[in-house]
């Protein structure tokens, strides 16, 4: 009778429940309300929901994340091998490759001032780093955390494992998705109190169309230009772009079919899971954390205005012939910011339709955010 009751006590305290702090339970709710975004609201779910799941399985089973040094038999958890695959700049990279093979880099080529756009919207990860500083990171740390501004979640992590800042990447990536997620609720209210109604009912006129040729030779020109100046650019940049390749040029449609749809889905898989295993309780819950989630939100909010305002600039210059909207997707959230600048466009005439012109600087904001990646890079002498 004794072997049966301590058998069974046991088997009772190798329960999750006897093992679990506040904390986790804290983020198992977490994980919850991240779950119900996704599936309910439909906020970014192809992000959200593997990044919420791999939250609520570390949280559950924490040695699923465990390294083979914390393991009786020298075999790390499962997560462990996919966050691995995040600090190696590896999935970060495959990402950017499905994204140019997904994204029709016509309007940029077309209206070539959307450069501008895309670069005004970088402002919020420069502000980013100077109040990352004042806040007390080191300067590595403070250039990981500022990234988030241009809510581009690859980005983020390629450089948290680029200056060693690998104790930070759950906090950032998850606040880089999350805020990625919530673009429709997060920019509307910044767009509309920095435009006038007169402003947002500006309508653009039609892009000239681009040519097979142009688009062809975009890649390899931009390749070339950014990667020689700044070569640190050229995992994010060169895969960016050799993607866009494989869709422009017209020979490769296998390449283009597994890199934008087979590929970039697996990618997604084992970069949400990891990225949401690195957030157990005890690395995810304390003051750091706060910080940067705040400082995301500040670089966010600065981005959207920083695109927005030059927008402004131009709508001037140009003789209201520029819907200041269209800046604020130069955020680089592809393709989702852009959607929002339709959006809100609409709402003020329904008869606007901002969102091919808005895509300039979308994807624009894309390459912008990897230029300042590699600029942090270039200056940390990574």
């Amino acid at each position: 009778m004794s072997y049966v009751i301590d058998t069974l006590s046991n088997l009772l305290h190798q329960t999750a429940f006897f093992n679990l702090t506040w904390g986790n339970y804290l983020m198992i709710a977490v994980a919850c309300v991240f779950l119900f975004l996704a599936i309910a609201k439909g906020f970014e779910p192809l992000l959200l929901v593997p990044i919420a799941f791999g939250m609520l399985l570390v949280n559950i089973y924490p040695d699923i994340m465990a390294t083979p040094e914390e393991t009786s038999n020298g075999v790390g958890g499962l997560l462990h091998y996919f966050y691995l695959l995040d600090e190696w700049s590896i999935l970060p990279s495959l990402i950017f490759m499905g994204v140019g093979a997904m994204t029709d880099f016509g309007p940029l080529i077309a209206n070539p001032k959307s450069f501008l756009l895309g670069a005004a919207a970088q402002l919020g990860i420069y502000v980013a780093y100077f109040l990352a500083i004042f806040l007390g990171f080191n300067g590595k740390a403070a250039a990981a955390i500022s990234i988030i501004g241009g809510a581009d979640g690859p980005t983020s992590i390629f450089l948290a494992g680029k200056l060693g800042q690998t104790d930070l990447m759950g906090p950032i990536a998850v606040a880089a998705y999350s805020y990625m997620s919530l673009v429709p609720i997060i920019q509307p209210p910044i767009m509309k109190l920095l435009t006038t109604e007169k402003e947002r009912k500006i309508k653009m006129e039609q892009l000239r169309p681009v040519s097979k040729l142009e688009k062809i030779l975009f890649p390899i020109i931009i390749t070339i230009v950014v990667c020689m100046i700044l070569p640190t650019t050229a995992p994010l940049v060169g895969m960016l772009m050799l993607g866009n390749l494989f869709r422009e040029c017209g020979v490769v449609k296998q390449l283009t079919e597994t890199a934008s749809n087979a590929l970039m889905y697996i990618v997604v898989i084992l970069l949400g899971t990891s990225v949401g295993a690195s957030t157990s309780a005890e690395a995810f819950l304390n003051l750091d954390t706060l910080k940067i989630v705040a400082l995301g939100l500040a670089a966010f909010a600065f981005g959207t205005a920083g695109g927005v305002l030059l927008g402004k600039l131009m709508c001037k210059l140009s003789g209201g012939k520029i819907n200041p909207l269209i800046g604020s997707a130069g955020v680089s959230a592809v393709p989702m910011a852009a959607r929002v600048a339709q959006k809100v466009g609409a709402e003020a005439d329904p008869t606007n339709f901002l969102l091919m012109h808005a895509m300039g600087p979308n994807v624009a904001g894309v390459i912008g955010t990897a230029v300042a990646a590699g600029t942090f890079m270039a200056i940390f002498g990574v």
